[in-house]
């Protein structure tokens, strides 16, 4: 049978409970902070906007956009993903985008839909038009706006820094894909199973297409598991050599390290300033890396698609960001008592601790098992989480 008609027999196919995508992640929206936002400006993607403010906010103000992925909402990414905990602890502005099921069966952003990926269209441009209400709202350093997504919400992440580079000043796609590699669903197809390689300088010049833009990029975090049978892994490396084309930076890592025990590869410019880095999480399958931060704070839950993995992604990125130096009442503090001799600070012990039990754990200690799986149910999950499934 050709692709299309194999395409056509799945959406035939009735969903079952197992297989449902849109009833996976979810979490009770009362359970996270978020709040909607009605009235943020034109929507020609018919999206939801929802947002959180803490009381206090680091100086210059910075906002974080985080898109969620498929069968998700962003109140359930919010609480598996941890953002609106670090939005409270180092006192930055969220905006969670939503997509509705009008839009997409099971609630994916439409990262392939040339209506919804070019700028000043669709799903980019209501994206676009929530940053600038809460940058007028907020008093947002233009400057210190990100962005990061998973999956589908990768994808998207992927095409609001190709069509609106000017706006952010990072971004990180967790599990996603590069811009510009699909326009229709046989290329979206042939993007998630296979990620065929394209030469660096036709993958920066889909970014370079995108808008009049030609500089400063946006730096760019890059994640994924080394075992997804959705997305696959290869995208993590075609999505590296989109950046560093616009970079102008080499095809060999700058420098190659561990980083709670996952490889890590990153590039930077003259000045040391990190532009692009990649993380390899082993042995992981599709979703959003969970674990303990190094500050010893755990953010998000394990859910579907929000995994255990010994490593805090979202911490990381918020890192990656520079996001996390800031400690809330430092200033006043610093006002209310004259400098005295310090107390010892906090012993790294802890950190250190936890390392070394990292890379010491018993190699004889067994490995879980990988479960078996059903070839027609990684297809549909797949295509449902490409949003190409209604």
């Amino acid at each position: 049978m050709s692709l299309a008609r194999n395409v056509d027999l799945l959406r035939r196919l009735p969903k079952l409970d197992g297989l449902r995508l849109a009833e996976f992640g979810r979490s009770p929206d009362s359970s996270s902070p978020l709040e909607e936002v009605t009235g943020f400006g034109d929507n020609p993607g018919n999206l939801r906007m929802f947002a959180f403010v803490p009381a206090q906010l680091q100086k210059p103000r910075a906002l974080v956009v985080v898109l969620h992925g498929c069968g998700q909402t962003a109140a359930g990414y919010d609480l598996g993903a941890g953002w609106s905990t670090l939005a409270q602890h180092y006192g930055f502005a969220l905006l969670m985008p939503e997509q509705q099921r009008i839009n997409n069966g099971n609630t994916c952003f439409n990262w392939f839909n040339p209506e919804d990926t070019a700028r000043d269209s669709g799903e980019a441009r209501s994206i676009r038009e929530m940053i600038a209400h809460m940058a007028d709202a907020h008093r947002i350093d233009p400057r210190r706006v990100f962005i990061t997504g998973l999956s589908a919400g990768g994808g998207m992440t992927s095409v609001m820094l190709a069509t609106y580079p000017e706006v952010f000043a990072a971004g990180a796609i967790i599990a996603g894909l590069p811009y510009g590699i699909a326009s229709n669903l046989r290329e979206a197809l042939d993007g998630m199973f296979h990620s065929p390689q394209r030469p660096e300088r036709e993958l920066g010049d889909f970014v370079r297409r995108a808008s009049d833009h030609r500089g400063p990029w946006p730096r760019v975090s890059v994640w994924h598991g080394s075992a997804d049978r959705t997305v696959n892994p290869g995208n993590a490396n075609e999505i590296v050599k989109q950046w560093l084309d616009l970079h102008d930076l080499p095809a060999v890592p700058m420098a190659e390290t561990n980083v709670d025990g996952y490889p890590r590869q990153a590039w930077w410019n003259k000045d040391g300033e990190t532009l692009v880095e990649s993380y390899a999480i082993t042995d992981m399958a599709h979703g959003t890396p969970l674990g303990l931060a190094d500050n010893d704070q755990r953010y998000g839950m394990e859910g579907a698609f929000l995994i255990e993995a010994g490593i805090s992604s979202s911490y990381h990125i918020a890192k990656f960001f520079g996001l996390t130096g800031w400690i809330p009442d430092a200033a006043k503090k610093a006002e209310a008592k004259p400098a005295v001799a310090g107390k010892p600070s906090r012993s790294p012990a802890p950190h250190l601790a936890r390392s070394i039990r990292a890379n010491v754990a018993d190699p004889a200690e067994p490995k879980p098992e990988a479960r078996g799986f059903d070839l027609g149910q990684i297809i549909t999950r797949a295509l449902t989480a490409a949003g190409l499934m209604k």
